[in-house]
């Protein structure tokens, strides 16, 4: 197996990016017509993180993290690694020294398909870490992978300098094309959730706000009355 390690590579505005990490993962997702969602597989190893940042992904080979030390020399700050191995593995891939490596250079966090362990450090330590495996398996170093080629993660592609957005909820990609786009439908859907907060908070219900009486009438559901529904059964 050979690879490639591709540098210098695009990355969006970082206010969008900022922006979009105060929306979250489930807005951004709503946002982008529901897509972008990676998976409930791959879930935060914290609580209450909530980052974004340009991806710098890596395909590895399944118990092999040679290529995950190449991805941090390419890291820059506000960057989110993205991890992909080639065959499911729950290996143990980074720890508390490669997380230290990471946040010391400012990356914002880690994002993978396969798994970490020290789970414990990372969190003391304030490393952000989204994952499907923890593992305390541990890896090689002797296998040729890629860095910054286009990887699926989970149920989504991901590409280069993509946005991840990721918190409690999971882990959304925004493609790089579509990133201003995306923060202004974001805010769009953000300032009326926060209108109709506003009007549940005042006593209205969603089956007016969201007009679903019509909804119901139009599959047929009825309404009917305890002694109606026991005269039909």
């Amino acid at each position: 197996m050979s690879g490639v390690v591709v540098t210098g590579i695009r990355r969006a505005d970082r206010a969008d990016i900022d922006a979009l990490a105060s929306f979250g993962s489930a807005t951004v997702h709503e946002a982008m017509g529901r897509t972008g969602y990676a998976g409930p597989a791959i879930r935060a190893l914290q609580r209450d993180a909530a980052i974004a940042g340009s991806a710098i992904t890596v395909s590895a080979a399944a118990g092999d993290n040679l290529m995950v030390h190449v991805a941090i020399e390419q890291a820059e700050e506000g960057d989110v690694i993205v991890v992909v191995p080639a065959a499911d593995s729950a290996y143990g891939v980074i720890g508390e020294l490669m997380a230290t490596q990471m946040q010391t250079r400012g990356v914002r966090g880690y994002v993978t398909s396969g798994g970490v362990r020290d789970t414990a450090e990372l969190r003391a330590m304030g490393f952000p870490v989204w994952a499907t495996h923890v593992s305390a398996l541990g890896t090689v170093k002797d296998t040729a992978g890629s860095v910054n080629i286009p990887v699926v993660l989970g149920a989504v592609g991901v590409r280069p300098g993509d946005v991840i957005v990721a918190d409690d909820d999971g882990v959304a990609v925004v493609p790089l094309a579509q990133v201003a786009a995306t923060r202004a439908a974001a805010a769009t859907r953000a300032e009326r959730e926060r209108r109709n907060r506003e009007r549940y908070r005042a006593g209205e219900i969603s089956m007016d706000i969201n007009e679903l009486r019509p909804v119901l009438e139009g599959l047929g559901v009825r309404h009917l009355t305890q002694a109606e529904y026991d005269d039909d059964h």
